[in-house]
């Protein structure tokens, strides 16, 4: 029995169709929202808060592999506290629970942001350490000693694999996540930054973590990431896929500051989420190259989908759903 946590994220949605198509029984974790129905006898869903270790303990029960993909993503300072919780507390708690259940391999969803907090222009690899030095962000922080629970559960017998993928491309939520960037190259917003960053198609990301777990592979984390891209190259990729104008103003940093500053404003009168926060704004101008050797080495005959392809899958499947509504 197989145990997929945040079944309903861009990730956990992803595997758990390419597992299902693969005829494995599995359960799958939400807390929010509820999977879409995969029409298979093979699947169960169960309603679980992470941190509700009772809850955890429940869904542990007769499992044997666990994919971890339950996290929170938020550059909000705001959120701080229970993003921490969520992604740190979580962790924690299905580690031990993996222990006591007697699980034999754990595979972690992380993300590159645990390897190179704001490393801009090195080439950066999964031997890439920790510095509380530079500049990282909250959620960096979050997913670095998310890590470090899941290292300790090693420590403590249990069999565990990382993976560390850079920015996933495919169909998740419109308003959040990576899913934005489609949202507003479709509306035609017009600004971009000269930003480099590493991109990586869903499909990709679900089939390694599955090539992982099913491996002797333990004790080891890998970068999952199909091409480093400019921003630039990306938001033009997107406007080809929905035919619509590519962004042509370049913002200048002290300009991103000042945007950054009034969405703060407008956050503080709204409630909402600032669109544009200090970690997103810093983010956007760094120019990060990510190292995606290690993963080859071990399974030579996998493959990444092209961006441009992945991009015009994802505008397509976008643009679906767009003309049902």
């Amino acid at each position: 029995m197989i145990l997929v946590t945040g079944g309903s994220g861009l990730v956990g949605k992803e595997l758990i169709k390419q597992l299902l198509a693969q005829g494995k029984e599995v359960t799958a974790t939400y807390h929010t929202t509820p999977l879409p129905d995969f029409h298979s006898s093979l699947l169960k869903q169960v309603h679980c808060d992470i941190l509700d270790v009772a809850e955890v303990e429940d869904a542990m029960q007769g499992i044997e592999q666990v994919y971890h993909c339950a996290a929170i993503v938020s550059f909000n300072k705001k959120t701080k506290k229970h993003l921490f919780k969520v992604n740190i507390e979580g962790t924690a708690n299905i580690v031990n629970a993996a222990l006591d259940a007697g699980v034999k391999k754990l595979l972690h969803v992380s993300s590159v942001s645990a390897l190179s907090g704001n490393h801009s222009n090195d080439i950066i690899t999964e031997k890439m350490k920790w510095n509380d030095k530079t500049t990282n962000s909250n959620y960096s922080k979050s997913k670095y000693l998310a890590e470090m629970e899941v290292w300790r559960g090693m420590g403590e017998g249990l069999d565990i694999a990382i993976v560390n993928p850079t920015i996933i491309l495919g169909v998740g939520d419109w308003n959040a996540g990576s899913s934005q960037m489609f949202k507003s190259v479709y509306n035609e917003f017009p600004w971009y930054s000269d930003g480099v960053n590493g991109f990586v198609d869903v499909e990709d990301v679900a089939k390694a973590m599955i090539l992982l777990m099913d491996s002797n592979i333990a004790g080891e984390r890998f970068i999952l990431n199909a091409a480093n891209k400019s921003y630039e190259d990306i938001f033009k990729l997107i406007a080809k896929g929905f035919n619509k104008k590519p962004p042509y103003k370049k913002v200048s940093p002290s300009l991103a500051q000042l945007i950054r500053r009034l969405e703060a404003v407008k956050s503080f009168f709204t409630g909402k989420d600032p669109l544009v926060t200090k970690e997103t704004t810093r983010t956007a101008f760094a120019k990060r190259n990510f190292d995606n050797n290690k993963f080859i080495k071990y399974f030579p005959d996998f493959s990444y989908t092209p961006i441009e392809e992945t991009i015009t899958n994802t505008c397509s499947l976008f643009q679906q759903e767009l003309n049902k509504q």
